[in-house]
């Protein structure tokens, strides 16, 4: 028997990959750190990529 592999991952297409980010506010505080806030892709939650979701039917199964 062959061993199973897995289903290759899709890359998002709004992120390309690039899921977080961080966003300078412009500025540095009282200590001399650069203020950033980190945004997340809201198309794949900040994952990367997009799982792709296929029904399986089995043979001799109801739709």
């Amino acid at each position: 028997m062959t061993p199973r592999t897995r289903r290759p991952s899709r890359i998002c297409a709004s992120c390309d990959g690039f899921a977080s980010v961080a966003i300078t506010l412009g500025g540095r505080d009282r200590h001399g750190h650069l203020r950033t806030i980190t945004a997340d892709c809201t198309a794949c939650d900040g994952t990367g990529f997009v799982v792709l979701r296929t029904r399986i039917t089995r043979e001799g199964a109801h739709a």
